[in-house]
């Protein structure tokens, strides 16, 4: 009892903390929406509930949410989602009986609110989202899909004790990512009768309908493209060593540079411009033209870029944080360029290499080394 009393200190500052945020980047509605308010439910029907921290997760997680509504029309859906673009995403899918909202925070009385409003009957969780009082309040089945559980995250729950023990305890059934993942909820508490099959749920990605328009598809040959997708601080410097390199053997070659986090636009403008090269930001409507690199420092957009690239370097891969996904751009038949640190798939990237679908570098010359020797060979997968 007193773990879950530090959590709900810990998770109430917390609270605070995302709600301000809330209230001056999003607005009033968001905010009403992370207190579990905001429109009414279609019907008073139950729903289930199911959570994905952004939108990488939720596209991953497509398939199952059409697989619900085929199986059981009966129940519609509640999908909620830290991203407001993520709550956008599954808008545009138009899906009959799914209704996207902002993730509500996981105050007690909020979840109960959400909970009662929407008469839930069955949460769903997406790998990392265990958050306790939406488990722990949920009057029916708790199902973790595609569940991660990476080191440091394991020692943190050890520290609430006997918390993590008594949340697993509430779970119905969990698919863990990974054998390793499996491990830790094992050790954390997850009963055997919960345990299901190791699922990595990126691996049902299905490229979305949406397609570059001519201007782009013109203005980014394929086999003169590439793109450094979902980057963070530290990676892009070697992404534009790396180009201003290629550009030496390659005066034609042209680069989308994706941060993981656009908000960093204006930062990593600064950076291209420092290093002499010229540049178009997709969130201001530049046209590309001839700029030497095309930032698309925008949300939701990245099956246009993996469209338009033959080769494409996994951002997140050169740092500490285990890299992005795989499975993304190898569904669009991209050659596919990492760093070292693939701890978050390391699975799918193993078999990657194996087959010859994946190459490791370690800083900017051997990118740009990799990036031309895959121009040489006219990959086109």
């Amino acid at each position: 009892m007193a773990h879950l009393l530090l959590y709900r200190l810990l998770i109430t500052l917390f609270a605070l903390h995302a709600l301000s945020r809330a209230l001056r980047r999003d607005g009033r509605d968001v905010l009403r929406a992370r207190l579990g308010g905001g429109s009414a439910p279609p019907d008073d029907r139950p729903h289930i509930w199911l959570h994905g921290a952004s939108n990488g997760e939720l596209a991953s997680a497509r398939p199952v949410i059409e697989a619900l509504r085929d199986r059981r029309p009966d129940l519609p859906l509640l999908v909620t989602c830290n991203s407001t673009t993520g709550v956008e995403m599954v808008g545009r899918w138009n899906l009959e009986g799914v209704t996207a909202r902002p993730a509500p925070v996981d105050l007690g009385w909020v979840a109960r609110r959400v909970i009662r409003r929407w008469n839930i009957v069955a949460h769903v969780a997406l790998e990392s989202e265990l958050w306790p009082h939406r488990l722990l309040n949920c009057p029916g089945p708790v199902i973790l899909l595609g569940a991660r559980m990476r080191p440091g995250t394991a020692r943190l729950w050890h520290r609430f004790g006997g918390l993590g023990r008594r949340l697993l305890d509430h779970v119905t059934l969990a698919s863990a990512q990974d054998p390793d993942s499996r491990d830790r909820l094992r050790a954390l508490g997850l009963p055997a009768r919960a345990e299901a099959p190791v699922m990595d749920l990126k691996s049902l990605y299905t490229p979305p309908d949406m397609a570059p328009d001519a201007a782009l598809a013109e203005a980014f040959p394929r086999d003169q493209t590439w793109l450094a997708a979902s980057t963070h601080p530290g990676e892009e410097e070697i992404v534009i060593a790396a180009h201003r390199k290629l550009q030496g053997s390659e005066p034609q070659s042209r680069l989308i540079l994706a941060p993981r986090h656009p908000r960093r636009g204006a930062e990593v403008a600064d950076l291209v411009s420092a290093a002499g090269l010229t540049l178009a930001r997709r969130s201001l409507g530049e046209a590309p033209g001839g700029a030497q690199v095309y930032l698309a420092d925008t949300m939701g957009e990245m099956p246009l870029w993996y469209a338009l690239a033959g080769r494409v370097f996994i951002g997140g891969t050169l740092t500490d944080r285990g890299g992005h996904t795989p499975y993304e751009p190898a569904a669009f038949g991209a050659a596919l360029l990492h760093g070292p640190d693939v701890a978050n798939f390391r699975a799918p990237f193993t078999r990657l290499s194996k087959a010859g679908a994946a190459s490791e570098i370690h800083d900017a010359d051997r990118l740009a080394t990799a990036l031309h020797a895959l121009a040489a060979l006219d990959v086109r997968l």
